[in-house]
């Protein structure tokens, strides 16, 4: 055969560019030992690149369509149907016509064909592109295939097609089209098999769908489908449903619909025997491809064929634990604030960085908990401090361990062994301890920054190796733990004993308003002050309304006022600079780097605060807490034993304004730190792009920290290893990461138990106590932040850096947060109802719609 036809039997999945993703998935099946497929040949990319070559007008088309946004969607309407007229339209030349026909009569001209399309971009690892070209189904005769076949050429330009690619940054003129052309089987039951659950995503049970006839009906969503699970080569769950028709093959050609007779509406397609064969059959297709796989399968005289295998794109990936056990882990970004996709780099440093050993999946990391759980008194430890945290992971672990099947637990360890996360040991109310604490942070930070520019090379990363030990012994100073816990454990207990005493819920969320040391709150407030100095001077503000270049600082001094501006920001940026959104990645731009990142901010407060607004919010706070606490001291001393339980609550309330600030000083202490790194690897990225090593010096974000150090010890870099880092990065930023995931590949979804809310209320975790209601700013992106005072923000998560928002806030809403998290602190420091964990509250609020937030209760209600 000549380049434009290839039998299937010539193809494997080396051959996407040629055949397309189904095609080579078809060769790649037909070559498996044990597998059927139907016989047929693939007309390939070369062909279609022919037809595009004698199509009138295309280019100009693919050049329109490639500038169109997926939301201009009557453009696309009308352009994609412009360009699947036009090549409909194109007559198959002679030659490539007879190389079609030839294939045909090798098989049998008058036997039926399924004529399929198979783009180059389809059944990859990273988009599956489903459903999203056509296949036409019983085509008889050598002109129906032929003219089928520049139908499909043509699906390349379906309207939903055209979207998908511009969805997923797929360039239309890069695309090819191949046609897959194989005999048609009649099947008695067809159907789509998951090798591992769609739901659960647990990679050890397969999921079946089946139903009579043709598997279209099944696929197009015409008909209900049994379902089988299977694990173990067993039948553990199976729901039959009612099938009221299929899709049957017609004797001249085409498909008809037919009812299935009455006494077959609830017969099950298959038996639990074929499902369990059909299930093996799967395993041995997933282990050829190496990955959970997504297979078509037709039931012909009770043989199983195949006619698509791709992978599953959706689940997540499992950390490696490199054994066969069984193992637990928990999403570390949901304790951080930050559940995006990181890249390499920035994965490597936070593990150098951390305690206890961290695992790496879908570009994210988690911690294995397996020992903890399997132990009374850990297991108790861990759900107490995560039930604090967030109570999501905790349900979450106790459905797993109720289940009683995943994990083994240890006996009881008996009396005397301290719960693991216990009580630190007293701690005095010293507010000279906090002050020696961070004073000793900010000497080491100086020192970091003078040493390191001593360094270069291979030993400027073996200083900062040297370095990240002396982060640790910071970070894990007995002395920074018993001070945060002091903080906490005053929280929890004022809380726990306030409501039991006076029936008041969440007491400690006005107390803990404008204390001292938070690093945090402070910063939201001294971009208040900044806006304080811009503000009388209106050429700088209609400047900055305008900036788009990272350089704007510089001219700032042309202008009246511009000087003073430049110099407030500097200094904001000095203290501040190097933190962003997510900023424990330390590949993000800081702020430092993108200063445009702060503009919308500092021009919202400019618009909707008066001067000196940052130290009266800060001073009004401190009121609010004050009085509080002399009216709950007063409640006290009304109550039976009253002074006794004043006295406690005083010593606990002094305990928290002393040490509850001290809580966000670390995390600014580590990115302090991780910015210092950053700009020493960077300048040595730079050298290595001058030595022709690097291309550009982000590359080096695709590298582990060791990768690099072997870099710039003068090893030669792997490029394609970079190329296919960016590949994987992009793959793993379109997936969510699950709180809890298991080593079979199973996430396990954590619930709030409440039954005490209003119908369609949004349940969350209360975290700074209030009601409120307000307009609902949905916003994903800080810097596209466009606020009035008063609007309640929501969000995926908020870490430090959104901080400078909230002081323009009336509430807040969360889909990712604990009790303890830092969007907690200071919502609660800045006296803003806040409720946190409410799961896929960006997509179900929408932006600008009424809300109400029930901060002491955790609760959202939509109004409007």
């Amino acid at each position: 055969m000549d380049c434009y036809v290839l039998g299937l039997q010539e193809l494997d999945q080396t051959q996407v560019a040629v055949v397309g993703g189904k095609g080579a998935h078809l060769g790649e099946l037909s070559r498996i030992e044990g597998i059927r497929v139907p016989a047929g040949f693939c007309v390939t990319t070369d062909a279609f690149q022919r037809i595009m070559a004698e199509a009138p007008s295309l280019d100009d088309r693919l050049e329109r369509l490639s500038r169109l946004k997926p939301d201009d969607r009557e453009q696309i309407r009308t352009l994609s149907a412009e360009l699947r007229r036009t090549l409909e339209g194109t007559a198959i030349p002679d030659e490539l016509a007879a190389t079609i026909t030839r294939a045909l009569a090798r098989l049998g001209e008058q036997a039926a064909y399924a004529v399929r399309s198979s783009a180059t971009a389809e059944d990859l690892p990273t988009a599956s592109f489903a459903g999203q070209q056509d296949t036409y189904l019983n085509i008889v005769g050598p002109a129906a295939i032929l003219q089928h076949v520049s139908r499909c050429w043509a699906s390349l330009f379906t309207e939903r097609a055209v979207t998908y690619r511009l969805r997923n940054g797929f360039d239309h003129r890069k695309v090819r089209m191949a046609v897959v052309v194989q005999q048609m089987v009649f099947p008695q039951a067809a159907g789509i098999l998951f090798t591992a659950d769609p739901v659960t995503s647990n990679r050890k049970v397969a999921s079946v769908e089946a139903s009579f006839g043709l598997g279209e009906a099944l696929v197009s969503g015409l008909v209900n489908a049994d379902n089988y699970k299977v694990r173990d080569g067993e039948v553990i769950a199976k729901t039959v449903a009612t099938k009221q028709m299929a899709i049957h093959a017609l004797p001249a050609g085409g498909t008809q619909e037919q009812a299935i007779e009455p006494e077959r509406r609830q017969q099950p397609a298959l038996t639990d025997a074929q499902v369990v064969r059909l299930a093996q059959l799967g395993r041995r297709i997933e282990a050829h491809f190496g990955r959970p796989q997504d297979i078509e399968w037709c039931l012909v005289d009770d043989g199983f064929h195949f006619v698509q295998s791709r992978p599953i794109t959706t689940l997540f990936p499992i950390p490696t634990a490199g054994d066969r056990e069984n193992h637990v882990y928990v999403s570390v970004g949901h304790q951080q604030m930050m559940t995006d996709a990181i890249k390499p780099l920035g994965l490597s440093l936070f593990q150098l960085t951390a305690l206890r050993p961290m695992y790496e999946a879908g570009g994210r990391l988690f911690v294995d908990v397996t020992q903890v759980l399997a132990s009374p008194a850990g297991r108790a430890g861990l759900l107490d401090v995560l039930g604090k945290s967030d109570p999501l992971i905790t349900d979450a672990l106790q459905t797993l361990l109720g289940r009683g099947d995943f994990i083994r637990l240890l006996a009881d360890e008996g009396p005397g062994r301290a719960p693991a996360g216990g009580a630190p040991a007293p701690l005095k109310t010293d507010p000279a301890i906090v002050d020696e604490l961070i004073g000793q942070s900010q000497a080491s930070l100086a020192a970091l920054k003078r040493d390191i520019q001593t360094k270069s090379g291979s030993a400027r990363l073996d200083f900062i190796l040297a370095d990240i030990q002396e982060l640790k012994r910071l970070l894990f100073d007995p002395r920074s733990h018993q001070v945060i816990m002091a903080g906490m454990e005053a929280t929890w207990w004022l809380n726990e004993q306030l409501q039991a005493w006076l029936g008041e819920k969440n007491a400690a969320d006005t107390l803990t308003q404008s204390v001292p040391h938070n690093v945090t709150s402070e910063m939201g407030l001294a971009l208040l002050d900044v806006a304080d100095v811009i503000r009388p001077h209106p050429e700088v503000v209609t400047f900055l309304q305008h900036v788009e270049d990272e350089g704007f600082l510089d001219e700032l001094p042309r202008l009246a006022g511009g000087r003073e501006a430049r110099d407030a920001i500097r200094a904001y940026l000095d203290t501040y600079g190097m933190r962003c959104v997510g900023e424990i990645d330390i590949t993000r731009p800081r702020w430092s780097e993108r200063p445009t990142t702060l503009v919308p901010i500092i021009l919202g407060n400019i618009k909707n605060f008066e001067p000196g607004a940052g130290a009266r919010r800060f001073e009004q706070g401190r009121q609010e807490a004050w009085k509080k606490e002399q009216e709950v001291l007063e409640r006290l001393r009304a109550l039976p034993d009253g002074e006794q339980k004043a006295e406690e609550a005083k010593r606990m309330i002094d305990r928290v304004r002393t040490f509850i600030g001290y809580r966000e000083y670390p995390k600014y202490g580590i990115v302090n730190r991780y910015f210092v790194y950053k700009q020493a690897l960077l300048d040595e990225a730079e050298r290595l792009v001058q030595a022709h090593v690097l291309r550009e010096k982000e590359d080096i974000f695709f590298l582990t920290f060791q990768e690099l150090h072997d870099v710039v010890r003068a090893n030669p870099v792997d490029e394609q290893l970079i190329r296919q880092r960016k590949d994987t990065f992009r793959s793993h930023q379109a997936l969510t990461p699950p709180r809890v995931l298991t080593s079979d590949g199973e996430v396990i979804a954590g619930a709030y138990r409440r039954d005490d809310l209003p119908a369609g209320a949004l349940v969350g975790l209360p975290v700074s106590a209030g009601l409120i209601e307000g307009r609902a700013r949905v916003i994903l992106d800080m810097a596209e932040a466009n606020l009035e005072a008063g609007d309640i923000l929501v969000t995926a998560y908020t870490d430090p850096s959104w901080t400078p928002l909230f002081v323009a806030l009336k509430g807040l809403v969360t889909e990712v947060g604990g009790l303890m998290t830092h969007g907690s602190v200071i919502a609660r420091e800045y006296g803003l109802p806040a409720v946190v964990g409410v799961e896929h509250a960006t997509r179900r609020i929408r932006d600008g719609q009424r809300i109400r937030v029930h901060g002491t209760d955790g609760y959202v209600e939509i109004l409007s």
